[in-house]
């Protein structure tokens, strides 16, 4: 039976930091993947965000890591083992969650489905479909309007930036859930009469979180 979470003391950490990519040589197909590099593995416990096309699953991923070796480290609870097998440039950047977002008050989620590819032949007498591509996914938070608030100071420039930043969502039994997204945050504040003053924030996530249980 699934545990049970509710968005009770959720802490929203988002990248206020990032540092020069590494050239990753190789990604094993493996359980956990196991990635290797040119430059210095991360610690144990960094995040790390994964830009690797020649492996389509794991490219513009963020991942805890466990440090191996001084040159190679796993994509911990990755299994790889039925990825496309690595090829081409790939590299990896060590990410700082130092911003805290701690104004929303709601949050809803979008897209995410999935396209269907139409597979019905003329010797059918019923349509059939399979599953295609999924759409982008995005979350929209409300926040409690504040022009003096860090966090949402931090939105408003990755938003003028028209940058992409990565997010964790951490519940309070310890799971948690990574994402890379661009930022959409105008700061503009909107509401109802004897209402709370809010202002909308999106976050478009063009590639599948990643999630841990703790």
């Amino acid at each position: 039976m699934a545990k049970a979470k509710v968005w009770k003391n959720v802490k929203v950490s988002m990248q206020s930091a990032i540092a020069a990519a590494l050239v990753v040589t190789a990604i094993s197909n493996a359980s956990p993947g196991v990635v290797t590099t040119s430059g210095a593995a991360p610690v144990t416990g960094a995040f790390v965000l994964v830009t690797a096309p020649g492996m389509s699953q794991v490219n513009g991923r963020v991942f805890r890591v466990t440090n191996l070796t001084a040159t190679t480290f796993s994509l911990d609870g990755e299994d790889t083992t039925l990825y496309d097998v690595f090829s081409g440039i790939a590299s990896f950047q060590v990410l700082t969650l130092g911003t805290a977002i701690s104004s929303a008050t709601t949050i809803s989620a979008s897209g995410g489905d999935f396209a269907f590819i139409d597979t019905t032949t003329i010797h059918d007498n019923q349509k059939s479909q399979i599953p295609g591509l999924p759409n982008a996914a995005t979350y929209t938070l409300d926040h409690i309007e504040d022009a003096a608030d860090a966090g949402q100071a931090a939105l408003l420039a990755a938003s003028r930036l028209q940058g992409q930043r990565a997010f964790k969502f951490a519940f309070q039994d310890g799971a948690f859930f990574l994402f890379n997204a661009y930022v959409g945050f105008s700061g503009i504040p909107t509401g109802q009469a004897q209402g709370l003053v809010t202002t909308p924030s999106a976050l478009t996530v063009n590639s599948p979180i990643t999630k841990y249980a703790a």
